[in-house]
């Protein structure tokens, strides 16, 4: 996942199956997945040529100057210059921040976004690239620690911002994350996996009716809260698979199941591979046989 930011002037960013992106000052992108972009001047990914070598020399276009003596020379330094407009400070200037990405949790993520997600300067809501500017241009100790802190910032505002965006067809869980009834109760589920949680007790955290609550939650995010609760598990379970090195027991305990058969066995349903299986192949060990 990268984060791009414009910070002066303009640019288009392209990239095959989608429409170029016209980027402006201050504009925002998230790009994912591992094809590549092109940032380029024209949306056709075509560059005006700026000179032309001649038996003369390198001939600027337009004007018919000589930019070097003779085109057998390497060009200076001052000349290369000379064939780059705003190479004195004024051309575009990109901010970018790269997030590298595992696990089942950020897979959710991941398939949940566009492949480019563009958050114009009037859509956003936070201050935060302001403050990764003031820090860029800072002298101060704990410089680099503060980047790291601020892009994470900048990451979280953007996504909320681009996800918001009317043409945006945002995940399920973004717009009832906000629901009076149901944001609660995904909250609390999020934060403690591994509690016995029923459809009663889930509503009782939301503070409506348990009939309330499961139809509410069904329209907003498309199944029963059970399910989705049983899917945020599994995915959580996975993931400590790769991070840890918990014992199966350990993690089905953390994640809700009562013991490491009963989590075996909903993992192995789910995904198609048994737990230690998964871990083995995530964690490269075995990969030769």
């Amino acid at each position: 996942m990268t984060v791009a930011a414009m910070l002066e002037g303009r640019a288009w960013l392209l990239r095959d199956g989608i429409e170029p992106v016209p980027l402006g000052p201050r504009d925002i992108v998230v790009v994912t997945g591992r094809e590549g972009v092109l940032l380029a001047d024209d949306p056709s990914g075509r560059a005006a040529p700026l000179c032309t070598v001649t038996p003369l020399g390198v001939e600027e276009i337009g004007t018919g100057r000589l930019l070097e003596s003779s085109w057998r020379h390497s060009p200076s330094p001052s000349t290369a210059r000379a064939c780059v407009p705003g190479a004195e400070g004024a051309g575009p200037v990109l901010l970018t921040g790269i997030f590298p990405t595992s696990g089942r949790i950020a897979g959710r993520l991941l398939e949940a976004l566009p492949p480019v997600l563009h958050v114009p300067h009037e859509a956003q809501s936070s201050h935060a690239l302001e403050l990764v500017e003031e820090e860029l241009g800072s002298c101060h100790a704990g410089r680099e620690a503060m980047l790291d802190w601020l892009l994470d910032i900048l990451l979280i505002a953007v996504l909320r911002d681009g996800l918001a965006l009317p043409d945006v067809h945002a995940p399920a869980w973004f717009g009832a994350s906000r629901d009076p009834a149901v944001g609660p109760a995904l909250a609390a589920m999020h934060a403690d996996p591994g509690r016995e949680w029923t459809v009663g007790t889930l509503a009782a955290t939301a503070l409506v009716s348990r009939a309330t609550f499961a139809r509410r939650f069904a329209e907003l995010m498309g199944e029963p809260p059970i399910s989705y609760l049983a899917g945020w598990r599994l995915c959580l379970g996975a993931d400590l698979l790769q991070e840890r090195d918990d014992t199966l027991e350990s993690i089905a305990r953390q994640v809700g199941y009562s013991s490491a058969y009963a989590f075996s066995a909903a993992f192995t349903r789910e995904y198609g591979i048994r737990p230690s299986r998964y871990r083995e192949r995530v964690r490269g060990v075995g990969a030769a046989s």
